[in-house]
Formats: C-alpha cells, structure tokens, sequence
C-alpha cells in the first residue's frame, strides 16, 4: 500500500441488519458480500488502500482475510439512522491520522451490490482524478415507465405521458441509481459532507448485475445468477500479505 494514496476505498459494513441478519456475512457463490466487494477493489488498478468500516468482530476479521484495513466504526455511528456519509468522515480521519498525505478520490463500495465489477470503478476513478467529474455513481439504463400513487388512491405517471406510448427505441433511457459504488473528490466531499458534488456523472452498469441486497429473495437472486456471471466459484480467500483474488479476479473478468 502507498504511504501517499490517491485512492481510498471505503466499504461500510455494520454487523447488524434488519432484513437479512448478518447480511454483510452472507454468501453469494461461496464467498460472503463484504469479501466480495474487497476483492472488487483489490482487483482494480487505481485504488491505493481499501478500507472496512465496521462495528462487528466477524466482519472485521472476514475483511482482514481478504486483504482490507478494518476501522473500528464507534457506537454513535452503528445505529439504523447513522449515515453512509458519517461512517465514510470516519474512517477519512482515521486513515489520515498516519498517513502523509490525504487521498485524492474517495470510493465507496456497497457489500450489499455483489457484483461490481474493477473495471468500472477504474473507469469511475480515472474520471474524477482528470478532471472530469468531481462524483460519479453507478447507474443502471432503464426504459421503465413509472408512476405514483396519489392520496386518493389514483395512479400518475411520473416520467412519461400516459397517452403517448412511445417504443423503447424511441425512448432516451434513464438512470437508476443502483448503490454499488460512488467515486468522489475528498476535498469537495469534506466541504460539503455528502457523496454529490460539484459535477456528478453517472457510471453504467449492466442492469442485469445491478442487484442490491435488502431482501432474502435478493440475495437467492444473486446466488442464483452469480454461475452465469462468474462461471466457475471463486477462488480461496486472499489474506492480507498476499492477495491472489487480485490476479484471479481479472483474469475471470469478475469480482
């Protein structure tokens, strides 16, 4: 790791969940969702040093097993209301109390989004490091007609007419917000304390791989499509000091 990193990658992981317990700790193809997403960022070529932010023993001991640094997130910061944002500030100051220098882009990676894939966080990071953009987020194309359910119970379509149906290729997509990861400018995060900054662009992503893990369906989805993504199971465990989920990762072409 880089006594000076231009990248830092954060993944909050608390040890408590409301619609899956343990969630963070599940499996999806043999390997749990907070090891996933350190693999993910171990693999890319611009992170620096990868980071879990957690208050749970288990999931601090599963991210240091698979290459990460473990930040010990305090009480106040654990709870349902806490936010992505005070555990990112967190573990910001707590790397920079031994490092020289502060990280440049701040990339926050979901356990709860199993497949995220190196290649497009380096493409989110390039983007925020040259200039051209001071947040990115993943984003997913959708062609979804969308409506709303008023006070009296009606229906109102939100993002289209109702009396014009125009085909799907006439359509612009939209953009989902899928949660898998955010890159951002640390100075502009500081400043204005959330992950939408200045200019923000959108990253996209397969629609089909943006699953985000809330509910135990979600999470049989997942298991059931990671064959078809991934191919083959993933390899063993990385441990810190030797990490060959980076190499077997690109050379699967997956997380």
């Amino acid at each position: 790791m880089s006594s000076k990193p231009r990248v830092l990658a954060v993944i909050p992981a608390r040890a408590g969940s409301k619609g899956i317990p343990g969630k963070n700790l599940r499996e999806v193809a043999g390997r749990t969702l907070v090891a996933r997403a350190v693999v993910a960022a171990l693999a890319t070529e611009s992170v620096d040093e990868v980071v879990v932010s957690t208050d749970g023993d288990a999931i601090a001991a599963e991210a240091v097993a698979a290459g990460a640094r473990v930040v010990r997130r305090p009480a106040d910061l654990s709870g349902d209301e806490a936010s992505s944002e005070s555990a990112l500030l967190h573990a910001l100051d707590t790397v920079a109390t031994d490092r020289a220098a502060a990280p440049e882009v701040l990339l926050f990676l979901q356990a709860t989004s199993p497949f995220i894939d190196p290649a497009d966080l380096d493409r989110a990071v390039t983007r925020v490091l040259d200039g051209a953009a001071d947040s990115v987020l993943a984003a997913a194309p959708s062609h979804a007609f969308l409506w709303r359910i008023a006070e009296d119970g009606s229906a109102i379509a939100v993002n289209h007419d109702a009396a014009t149906r125009p085909r799907r290729q006439d359509r612009a997509p939209e953009y989902r917000e899928t949660g898998a990861f955010y890159a951002v400018r640390v100075a502009a995060f500081r400043e204005a304390r959330h992950r939408f900054v200045g200019r923000v662009e959108v990253a996209v992503v397969p629609a089909s791989t943006a699953i985000d893990i809330d509910e135990p369906h979600d999470l049989a989805l997942a298991s059931a499509l990671a064959p078809l993504l991934e191919g083959e199971p993933v390899p063993a465990r990385a441990t810190p000091d030797h990490h060959p989920a980076r190499t077997s990762a690109a050379e699967n072409g997956a997380p």
